[in-house]
C-alpha cells in the first residue's frame, strides 16, 4: 500500500508538472525559441484541451491549490500582457500598421484561449474580474477617433469576449455583486450597441464586409442581456431600460422580454403593497 500512494503522489505530482508547463507555453509566457514558438503554443494548447476532457487525474490536479494559484498568475501576466500591447496602439504614428494589430490580436487571442480552459477549471470568475477591471479602460482605447474606420476584427472580437462574460455572470456561472453587474453592462451596452449598428451599415455599404456581428453572437449577447437585466435590483433595471428605450439604436439588443418581466414584477409589488395598507387600515372586528 505504501508503494502503491507512493507511485500515485509521484505521477500526480508529474501530471501538475506538464500541466502548468503546457498553460506556460500555451499562452507564451513560457521561454522558448522563437522559430518553433507558433507551434509550440499550438501543441501546448491542445495538451491542456486533452487533459481537462480525457485525463482521469485532472480533476485532482485543479483542484489542486498550488496550480490554482499558478493558473491565477498566469491570468493576471496575460491581461497585463494585453492592456500593455493594446494600450501601445494608440502610442504608435502609423495606427494602420498590420503588424500591430496582429500583435494585439495575437495576446486576445491568449486570453480567449485561457477564458475557455478557465470555464473548465472552475475558475471563470477570475477571468470575468480582471475583464470587469480593465473594461473601461479598453473601451477608451478602442474608441479613439484614429481607429474609427479599422481594427474592425479586434473590434469584433471585444465584443466576442464581453459575450463570453455577459454569458457567465448572466446565467449564474459566476456569481458577481448587483453594482459590479450593472457596471459591466453600462460599460459595455452602450459600445455594443454601436457597433452593431455600424457593423450591419458597413455589411449594407460593402457586400464583402467580414467584420459584422454574427446572428448567433447577436442572439448570444441579446439572451445574456436579458437575463442580466431581469436579474437586478428594480431601480438599476429601470435605469437600464430608460436608457435602452432612450437610445437610437433601440432594436438591438432587443430588451422587450425584460422590460414587460419588470413591468409585471412592478405591477405585483404594488398591489401587494396596496393590499397591505388596505388591510393595516381596516378596523379591528370586536372578536379581536
Amino acid at each position: 500500500m505504501t508503494i502503491c500512494t507512493n507511485i500515485q503522489e509521484t505521477e500526480l505530482c508529474g501530471t501538475k508538472e506538464v500541466f502548468l508547463s503546457a498553460i506556460r507555453f500555451a499562452t507564451s509566457t513560457g521561454d522558448s525559441f522563437p522559430p518553433f514558438e507558433d507551434d509550440l503554443r499550438t501543441s501546448a494548447q491542445e495538451q491542456v484541451e486533452f487533459m481537462l476532457e480525457d485525463d482521469e487525474k485532472i480533476p485532482l490536479v485543479i483542484a489542486d491549490e498550488e496550480i490554482k494559484v499558478e493558473t491565477r498568475i498566469l491570468v493576471s501576466k496575460i491581461f497585463c500582457s494585453f492592456e500593455n500591447e493594446l494600450f501601445s496602439l494608440i502610442l504608435e504614428p502609423d495606427i494602420a500598421n498590420k503588424d500591430i494589430e496582429k500583435k494585439v490580436m495575437r495576446s486576445l487571442s491568449d486570453l480567449e484561449w485561457m477564458c475557455n480552459t478557465l470555464l473548465k477549471m472552475d475558475l471563470m470568475k477570475d477571468f470575468v474580474s480582471h475583464w470587469a477591471n480593465i473594461s473601461s479602460n479598453l473601451l477608451k482605447v478602442i474608441e479613439d477617433k484614429r481607429l474609427d474606420s479599422i481594427m474592425w476584427g479586434l473590434k469584433i472580437k471585444l465584443i466576442e469576449m464581453t459575450s463570453k462574460v455577459f454569458d457567465a455572470v448572466g446565467y449564474g456561472t459566476v456569481v458577481l455583486p448587483a453594482e459590479s453587474r450593472v457596471e459591466l453592462l453600462k460599460t459595455w451596452l452602450p459600445y455594443i450597441r454601436k457597433m452593431k449598428f455600424l457593423s450591419d451599415q458597413m455589411g449594407k455599404s460593402e457586400a464583402a464586409f467580414p467584420y459584422m456581428m454574427s446572428e448567433d453572437l447577436s442572439q448570444c449577447i441579446e439572451g445574456a442581456i436579458v437575463s442580466l437585466v431581469s436579474a437586478l435590483p428594480s431601480n438599476d433595471q429601470a435605469d437600464i431600460l430608460a436608457d435602452w428605450i432612450s437610445a437610437e439604436q433601440v432594436k438591438y439588443p432587443d430588451l422587450s422580454e425584460a422590460f414587460e418581466i419588470w413591468c409585471y414584477r412592478t405591477k405585483s409589488a404594488k398591489r401587494r403593497l396596496d393590499e397591505a395598507l388596505t388591510e393595516s387600515a381596516m378596523p379591528l372586528s370586536p372578536s379581536s
